[in-house]
């Protein structure tokens, strides 16, 4: 664990059912923790009983894995490397959009990626979102391609065919790579020639690189391996009867593609006689490879045979230690580049250094990304990643949450470490301590970290903490539950309070009018969450579930008609507002975290005038974003002039993110909005305009220059991507149709018959909508959500029965508010 360039930290992403957990289990299985003839059907990190029930993977697992590597393996690596042993500290992820949540958390702890894409449904749009969050997180990604016995199995390919199937995978992975990729990464994208991917068939268990080939065929033919393996792929012909290589094909029948001759065909002999029943053939076959097969083994037929003789000829194992040792940054690398997205004070303080240089004798910095329920019930592991210094059993620790600013004691607090342990999939392994580099879990820490924070040495009172992560998708769908009998209430309030760290993204909130309110990314994540809370953190007391509900947005639509005033509850202080609705991209760009209010304002005033055209001296003038300080609404000082102006700043900043939390219309979120404060007449004596009178005031003021800027509702919107053979594509359309959803893009898989069909469908429509498509195209069509955009809504609320005002009356209705709409004379006062 100390020899910090034989560590490697990386983590599996792919789309879901592409084989992660899958292909994981070979790499567990070398290491020696579970018996090889079981690897591909034990998951083992897939630790919880739904997940082995359903097969999928929801939460996100860590195990560690320690190898002693041959020198003849580590013959070819360059870099520096202390000794022959190596300790991967691998995390499976889960690939259902629901939970990328779970994938962000994994990538923030590691430094490299292992993508799997399935060879036949190639590059899906999950595959893109979890390779995007990668690359943001400066990963390095390396390729695998699986389900490589499908291509034999089921398809029949014949080599040009497959050849080109998998070219066209890596290059349209490679081109996502290229899009988002950072500067300071260098060149990110994979080459088989140069050993950054693999072709793997997990279930069967066997795995090879372009490397693999090479050395067996240079010893052949007596040439460099190095030359051998540019040969195996890409433009390279080869006819034996003249023993040449050409650039392109000569016509004749016995010139052949370099990979397909010597990789391709070889394999596909083996596994045809296998299958076929040919075994003299076969086991001539393998005497020439020198594959050794033991005495029982060629008793067996079929299937198992070939699984057999493939998984001793080429070991999984084997393909995937080479690419991940070889082409993976260790800890002492990757933070170099990574530092300045992981800390957030000035980056040539000591704790940076610390990082940077990954110094085990530094200061401690430890972020914590997750907490891992643990077996007895209501505890948690803090999980997470030493980034410097080392954490040992029994020390103290100072943990700055997230809301921590610097200087300040909000959410601060001094605590020990009871033990510190590995995680190994299903059981966890106690050490003494855990030095920088590597994963780990702490126990005793669980009543003071929400979700994650940053830990380090107690007496470091100037550290800054590390920067929060950026989920890619946000919790839209949310129900409210109550329990069945009164007297599970207290049990019902724990619950949610355990619920709400076990999961990264999930929000759970009280409303005024007493429902518990739990929000989710979607149907199948919030069906997970209720679940644990049922049956995990209330012991199996009952509980109601409301209908899902979705969260909508306030926005406006125009500017305010005339700049309206408010005046204080004493009659001495007037504010004059005025509502203007924001430029287009500006709310997604606050979202993303590209403006905000800790940029520095010459940048952000630079920015906003090249990309929104806005005046260069306005931009100094933001107050405020809210809701929560970081939300997509401003809050901006227009007034020329006025006295007294700075004390009520705060007061104005209070009101505001007190009415963008809360919309006028429904109680909803504002979004989009720019609030002007055009004028100011206060009182001379200041006792007259304190916080009691201006906070109500102001918010009065806001919602007034809201309903005169023609308001109007935002619904969510999912991206739904639909993979269907031509003749469902009817019935797709049609379910599509009656449920508000727009198709733009219809594509069809390039030698397959299979369509990818892309449409924006609301939210509010989603619920059900996978049945009834499946319903309507007989079990063919697959879709996947993802939470896209925010988009208004035309109709406009103000106007009874229109679809708004139906939304607006429901919503306030279920918020118990009255159901009525708001009357701007309660809020615009006259002279």
């Amino acid at each position: 664990m100390d020899k910090k360039h034989n560590i490697r930290n990386m983590c599996v992403i792919a789309h879901v059912d592409h084989g992660k957990s899958t292909l994981t289990d070979s790499l567990v299985a070398a290491a020696g923790i579970i018996a090889v003839e079981n690897a591909g059907d034990a998951r083992l990190t897939d630790t919880r009983q739904d997940e082995q029930d359903r097969c999928i993977t929801i939460k996100s697992t860590g195990i560690s894995l320690y190898y002693d590597m041959t020198e003849e393996a580590l013959a070819n690596f360059k870099k520096e490397r202390d000794g022959n042993e190596y300790l991967i500290n691998l995390i499976d992820s889960p690939g259902h959009v629901d939970f990328s949540s779970e994938v962000t958390a994994a990538l923030r702890i590691t430094d490299g990626a292992l993508v799997v894409v399935d060879c036949v449904e190639g590059v899906c749009v999950q595959t893109e979102t979890v390779l995007r969050q990668a690359l943001a997180e400066r990963i390095k990604p390396v390729l695998t391609v699986n389900k490589m016995d499908r291509c034999f199995l089921e398809l029949m390919l014949d080599g040009e065919e497959a050849f080109q199937n998998f070219s066209r995978v890596i290059e349209n992975a490679n081109v996502i790579m290229a899009t988002y990729a950072d500067e300071l990464m260098g060149d990110v994208q994979v080459y088989p020639e140069k050993g950054t991917v693999s072709f793997s068939a997990g279930l069967h268990n066997w795995a090879f690189t372009l490397t693999v080939f090479s050395n067996m065929y240079a010893s052949k033919f007596g040439v460099d391996p190095s030359k051998m393996m540019e040969k195996l792929w890409g433009e390279n012909f080869f006819d034996p009867t003249t023993k040449k290589w050409t650039k392109k094909s000569t016509g004749a029948k016995t010139c052949k593609r370099g990979f397909v001759q010597f990789c391709y065909e070889p394999i596909r002999m083996v596994i045809d006689c296998a299958m076929s029943g040919n075994n003299e053939k076969l086991f001539a076959m393998c005497d020439k490879l020198k594959i050794t097969l033991k005495k029982e083994d060629k008793d067996l037929v079929g299937k198992p045979l070939m699984k057999r003789v493939m998984q001793t000829w080429l070991p999984a194992d084997v393909a995937l230690l080479e690419m991940i040792i070889y082409h993976l940054p260790s800890p002492a690398t990757a933070q170099r580049y990574r530092v300045e997205n992981l800390y957030e004070g000035p980056l040539d303080d000591p704790y940076a250094e610390a990082i940077r240089q990954c110094d085990p004798n530094g200061p401690l910095m430890l972020y914590v990304s997750k907490m891992i329920p643990a077996q007895d019930k209501g505890r948690f592991y803090a999980f997470g990643r030493v980034f410097a210094g080392k954490v040992c059993t029994g020390m103290k620790v100072r943990i700055m949450g997230p809301n921590y600013i610097p200087g300040q004691k909000k959410d601060l607090y001094i605590k020990n470490v009871q033990r510190t342990v590995l995680c190994m999939g299903r059981r966890q392994d106690a050490v003494e301590d855990v030095p920088c580099g590597n994963t780990v879990a702490m126990v005793g820490l669980d009543t003071f970290i929400q979700k994650n924070a940053t830990l380090t040495n107690e007496k470091n009172d100037d550290a800054h903490p590390i920067k929060a992560m950026k989920f890619s998708v946000s919790p839209v769908v949310r129900v409210a539950v109550e329990p069945k009998h009164a007297s599970d209430l207290p049990k019902l309030v724990e619950g949610l309070k355990r619920l709400s760290k076990s999961d990264p993204m999930v929000l759970c909130s009280i409303e005024e009018t007493g429902e518990h309110i739990i929000a989710g990314a979607g149907e199948l994540h919030l069906e997970i969450c209720l679940k644990d809370l049922k049956d995990d953190f209330m012991g199996g007391a009952e509980i109601r579930v409301s209908e899902p509900v979705v969260s909508f947005r306030e926005t406006i639509y125009d500017t305010s008609e005339r700049i309206v005033m408010s005046k204080s509850p004493n009659k001495h202080n007037r504010l004059y507002l005025q509502a203007v609705p924001m430029e287009e991209g500006l709310a997604e760009a606050i979202d993303e975290g590209t403006v905000g209010p800790r940029d520095d304002p010459k940048v952000r005033g630079r920015l906003l005038a090249e990309k929104f055209e806005w005046d260069k001296d306005l931009s100094r003038k933001i107050w405020c974003f809210g809701p929560e300080t970081t939300g997509p609404n401003m809050l901006i000082d227009m007034c020329k002039g006025v006295q007294y102006l700075n004390e009520i700043k705060d007061s104005c900043v209070a009101a505001f993110q007190w009415a963008s939390k809360e919309g006028p219309l429904a109680d909803e979120n504002m979004r989009a909005c720019k609030m002007e404060l055009h004028d100011v007449v206060l009182h001379a004596d200041a006792i007259h305009r304190g916080g009691g009178q201006l906070i109500p005031t102001c918010r009065r003021a806001i919602y007034a220059a809201m309903l005169t800027a023609k308001p109007r509702l935002m619904e969510p919107i999912y991206l739904v991507e639909i993979q269907a053979p031509e003749r469902a594509l009817g019935g797709i359309y049609g379910c599509l149709n009656t449920k508000r959803g727009q198709v733009f893009e219809e594509m069809q898989r390039p030698g397959t018959p299979m369509y990818n069909i892309k449409a924006y469908l609301p939210v509010l429509e989603s619920f059900g909508f996978t049945n009834t498509l499946r319903a309507a195209t007989s079990g063919e069509a697959f879709p996947q959500c993802v939470f896209d955009h925010w988009e208004v809504l035309m109709a406009d609320p103000m106007t009874v029965d229109s679809q708004s005002y139906k939304i607006v009356m429901d919503t306030r209705k279920r918020k118990g508010n009255k159901v009525e709409l708001p009357n701007l004379a309660d809020y615009e006062d006259k002279l």
